[in-house]
């Protein structure tokens, strides 16, 4: 697609709120809090927004800037941005922007259980359960191969809607909305958390460090896991945020705004723990207790209060609008693909969206249930766990070394288009100094995370993790 053919985002206001929400989603409000729980609390959320700042900023201007320069996604910018060899850059960049699928296919389950859960406080008796209930609940949902499979294509049918729609008509309206009414329940739940029995105790463990939580589970895992953790959250590696530097102009520098989205989604991920440990606390739900933490804390939470269904509906709702903004997002990255390079329309490109992600998206669907007794990385893993390690631990940093590669070497972008690019209009700008640190420690760094977590996963004897 020439430039001039582009959709361009209709405001700043409207690629931020876009921008944050393909990192606002899942990755802060279900998966960042059972982590924090399983790391230690306040020492893991330290060492997560280092990273957040070290890493994913840095990254994210890289990927902005492909975008910007090129008007494309990360594998048509590897076509026309290299300097030489454009056949080198193209494959790998093919497999990573394949990671967006790949995420969607495990993603969208997830973003069901949630739109489950809103019919459920709805229309259901999920408000009359007590604690032992809404554990068994969540179990039968996860049971019911029906349940999972219209959930699952609910949520890609109304995000590949959206995404047929138009970017300004569709994405970014929608996305206005649904961040909006996201910041302001989180507010409302933070205010009620605050004033729970186990409040106290619950913001001791998120806030303050306990380095008998760094000794539990070592430095070294606590580490990987706030890197990974930043890589997840902020959607890095796989082209999902490249897109949408595609889509704005050069009026402010990246760093500028990439700090703004940066600041965006770790405030979502901070208010999500403020609501959820002093609701772990005051119930007595264990923080670390996986991913179903999210399923089993936040209902006692409304089931406690006065209009349990009204207040567990709309947040279920919301819940579901953090997924959505995800879900648009990264469906936006493929269905742009398909304008770019297969020449679709994006009326057909939804379309085909829709009927792709649906089918490969079956085997999570139904990995709870009918395929439970299939396990692809041995023990009692599920599908989702493996579409999980495929994308968070080998596709998001193998991704993002291949973006700083990708902009630090002369013979493909190089640092000096890079530089120019990030730092054009107004705003924060990177110094020049941090070249030898974005272009040497940093790939070392990402390439290490995605070393632990290879062997941790398959040789956890060689860390001294055990089985």
């Amino acid at each position: 697609m020439s430039d001039n053919k582009r959709e361009s985002l209709g405001s700043r206001l409207g690629f931020l709120l876009i921008t944050a929400g393909c990192a606002i989603g899942l990755g802060n409000i279900w998966r960042f809090p059972y982590i924090v729980g399983r790391y230690g609390g306040a020492c893991f959320v330290l060492f997560y927004l280092f990273f957040l700042v070290v890493m994913g900023l840095p990254l994210m201007v890289m990927e902005l800037s492909i975008g910007r320069a090129s008007r494309r996604t990360l594998y048509g910018a590897a076509k026309v941005l290299p300097h030489s060899h454009p056949e080198v850059w193209k494959v790998p960049a093919l497999i990573f922007c394949a990671g967006c699928a790949v995420l969607m296919i495990y993603y969208t389950t997830v973003t069901g259980w949630m739109l489950c859960h809103t019919c459920d406080y709805l229309f259901g008796g999920l408000p009359t359960l007590n604690n032992d209930a809404i554990g068994q609940h969540f179990g039968a949902i996860l049971a019911s191969p029906w349940k999972n499979i219209v959930f699952m294509c609910v949520t890609v049918a109304v995000g590949s809607i959206i995404c047929g729609a138009g970017l300004k008509n569709g994405v970014e309206r929608v996305s206005k909305v649904l961040m909006g009414g996201l910041f302001v329940l989180l507010l409302v739940l933070c205010v009620h958390a605050l004033f729970l029995p186990g409040a106290k105790e619950g913001l001791k463990f998120y806030l303050v460090p306990n380095m008998d939580s760094v000794r539990r589970a070592s430095l070294l895992e606590i580490t990987a896991a706030a890197m990974g953790q930043a890589f997840f959250t902020l959607s890095l590696g796989v082209g999902s945020i490249t897109i949408f530097g595609s889509y704005i102009g050069r009026e402010h520098s990246l760093v500028r705004e990439s700090v703004i989205i940066i600041l965006l989604d770790t405030t979502v991920a901070v208010l999500a723990g403020i609501v959820i440990f002093p609701v772990c606390m005051t119930y007595g739900v264990k923080p670390d207790s996986g991913p179903n933490l999210v399923f089993i804390s936040l209902p006692n939470v409304f089931n406690h209060m006065p209009g349990a269904r009204l207040w567990g509906s709309v947040f279920f709702l919301f819940m579901s609008a953090a997924a959505f903004t995800t879900v648009v997002a990264v469906f936006e990255n493929i269905i742009a693909f398909m304008i770019d390079e297969l020449g679709f329309s994006r009326p057909k490109a939804a379309l085909a969206n829709a009927l792709v992600i649906s089918i490969f998206s079956l085997p999570c669907a139904l990995g709870f249930n009918l395929l439970s007794g299939v396990h692809p990385l041995g023990a009692d893993s599920s599908f989702l766990d493996f579409e999980d390690y495929i994308v968070s631990d080998i596709l998001l940093p193998l991704g993002s070394v291949f973006v700083v590669v990708f902009c630090g070497l002369g013979c493909a972008w190089g640092w000096k288009n890079f530089f120019a690019e990030a730092n054009a209009g107004k705003g924060a700008k990177l110094p020049l100094w941090t070249r030898y640190y974005l272009f040497s420690l940093l790939p070392l760094a990402i390439f290490a995370l995605f070393l632990f977590g290879t062997i941790k996963r398959w040789w956890p004897e060689l860390l001294g993790l055990g089985q």
